[in-house]
């Protein structure tokens, strides 16, 4: 990760910005051409920002971020394409996941409570109106809460920063944060206005993720620690 804000930098963040901004003003009321681009911008600057991914660890994020773009393509361009697009960001989880265990391999078992309680709540209260996608959905949530819980157990890793540690972590919760808000609109109840909240919890989130990475992180600068942590 590049931390100098140099020329390039500079155009790559006002150019995601701006994706931001064109998409929360076209989401609703916008044509679908310009929903895709905008929504696709962010994601693409910020893995313009991450290129070329050095070390095992930003490597699984990159990956992360490419089938996050996929999943926000796929679902913009036709509802039919739910599941492909869930399919991709459940992968992308799974590549942020390999990348916290590529830190870590700590267990972190009292830390993995909190998400099994969540998944199980989410499970739960989204259950009566899932139907059919009962199970992709189930899936998606056992998938992303353990990607919380790996993103927890790298806290206090001696192989990250505390900033990387706090941006890791932060992230996978707005990501959490943004999906749950996602799940009630879709098969709760659809509130107005959740989906501007859904999405700059979203880019939020990325943006953590993607910022958690840095060049130095080579697979041989990289220990992983097998203890648990309790």
């Amino acid at each position: 990760m590049r931390e100098a804000w140099t020329g390039g930098t500079k155009l790559l963040a006002a150019a995601g910005v701006a994706g931001v901004v064109g998409f929360l003003f076209a989401m609703d009321v916008g044509p679908r051409e310009a929903r895709l681009v905008t929504k696709a911008l962010p994601m693409v600057c910020l893995l313009a920002w991450l290129w070329p991914a050095r070390g095992r660890y930003a490597r699984f994020i990159f990956a992360g971020l490419a089938l996050s773009l996929l999943g926000d393509t796929l679902l913009e361009v036709s509802p039919d394409l739910f599941l492909p697009g869930l399919g991709a960001f459940l992968l992308a989880h799974v590549g942020y996941t390999a990348a916290f265990v590529s830190v870590t391999r700590r267990g972190g078992l009292l830390r993995a409570l909190p998400f099994l309680l969540l998944a199980v709540g989410a499970s739960v209260l989204l259950w009566p109106g899932l139907g059919d996608l009962a199970g992709p959905v189930t899936a998606y949530v056992a998938v992303i809460s353990t990607m919380g819980w790996r993103a927890a157990a790298l806290m206090g890793s001696p192989a990250l920063t505390r900033r990387e540690q706090w941006l890791a972590f932060g992230g996978a919760l707005l990501f959490s944060a943004s999906d749950g808000l996602l799940s009630i609109r879709l098969f709760v109840t659809p509130l107005p206005g959740l989906g501007y909240a859904i999405m700059l919890l979203y880019w939020a989130a990325q943006f953590c993720i993607a910022a958690s990475t840095r060049a130095a992180h080579a697979p041989a600068t990289v220990p992983v620690s097998s203890s648990s942590l309790t």
